[in-house]
């Protein structure tokens, strides 16, 4: 037997009442193109392409599924029959890439369409719902579940919740309420598990359960060195340091490099780097300076703070100079 929603059954309801003699009437038809302004939509993906460098099948995979939210909630209107849409979701790809952003944007349209009542996004990792021992693992589980009814709660690294090799395990038992949670309250939790590509495809086959309950895999790509390089330009320009014309080569240059190293993550490993030039930036100045610095000396990140580092020296091996 199909399963109807609360919200659904509500909504079904709403439609007789207006039928049996409410003065409101059921549209007979709705102009989309509005609905996506007048909604906030359109803000919330107009923010997400300017905050957010690249990304191209990521912003695509968010406008078809925020164009699938607008059509049913008009359809809701309309006293079509309709069922609410699975919401759960699964992000692939490696750390750095905007997964975490792209989750609490995700989370305030949803809210902005009504299928969450918050709005809000509650991160966790394994170590927040499994426990140590017998008896821990439920009640923190269910702790972490009940902060994040009514939003998006974000699984990152998924994957560690099943251990099959360790018999002393308890996360499967936090699977095991997540599944029945995901199932039975999907119309007040959105979960969106996120990972490695590679070991969420391993987890899911792992764990049918969950693969049955995702309906939306996004695949975020890794940025390329142009896009790196405008990510690092826009970290600066947040916090008002910007580079020269030699620093910004030899920053693309760093990227290039970087990249082929081990244990790169994209914008994650960029605004580290950039927190070390600006430490060097800061180094130079105070051991150069003799009199005032003006305020462009002081935003100013040269080749002289960047060049410095390991890897333009190191051939493998995460970066260790300070």
């Amino acid at each position: 037997m199909q399963r109807t929603s609360q919200r659904g059954s509500a909504m079904a309801d709403a439609s007789i009442t207006q039928l049996e003699g409410s003065p409101v009437e059921v549209p007979s038809a709705i102009d989309l193109r509005a609905e996506y302004v007048e909604s906030g939509v359109k803000e919330v993906l107009d923010e997400l392409d300017r905050d957010l460098i690249g990304l191209k099948p990521v912003k695509q995979r968010i406008k078809e599924t925020a164009a699938l939210l607008l059509v049913e909630r008009a359809r809701r209107r309309m006293g079509l029959a309709h069922e609410t849409p699975t919401l759960h979701m699964s992000f692939s790809g490696n750390p750095g890439t905007g997964k975490t952003t792209v989750a609490m944007r995700m989370a305030d349209l949803l809210h902005r369409l009504g299928y969450i009542r918050k709005g809000h996004l509650v991160s966790v990792t394994r170590d927040d719902l499994v426990g140590q021992y017998i008896g821990h693992t439920a009640p923190k589980t269910k702790e972490i579940l009940k902060k994040a009814m009514g939003g998006v709660l974000f699984i990152d690294e998924a994957y560690y919740l099943h251990r099959q090799e360790n018999e002393r395990d308890y996360g499967q038992e936090a699977i095991e309420i997540l599944l029945q949670v995901m199932e039975n309250q999907r119309d007040d939790l959105v979960v969106i598990l996120a990972g490695y590509a590679d070991r969420m495809d391993k987890f899911f086959e792992s764990n049918p359960g969950f693969r049955s309950r995702i309906a939306h895999h996004i695949d975020f790509p890794d940025y390329s060195s142009d896009e790196l390089l405008s990510i690092s330009e826009t970290m600066l320009s947040k916090q008002n340091y910007t580079f020269d014309a030699e620093g910004r080569a030899i920053m693309a240059d760093y990227i290039e490099r970087r990249r082929q190293q081990p244990h790169f993550a994209n914008a994650r490993s960029i605004r580290n780097a950039l927190d070390r030039a600006r430490l060097r930036h800061a180094n130079r100045l105070f051991e150069a300076s003799n009199g005032p610095t003006d305020a462009a000396a002081l935003s100013t990140i040269t080749a002289d703070d960047i060049r410095v580092s390991r890897v333009f020296s190191a051939s493998s091996g995460e970066e260790k100079t300070p």
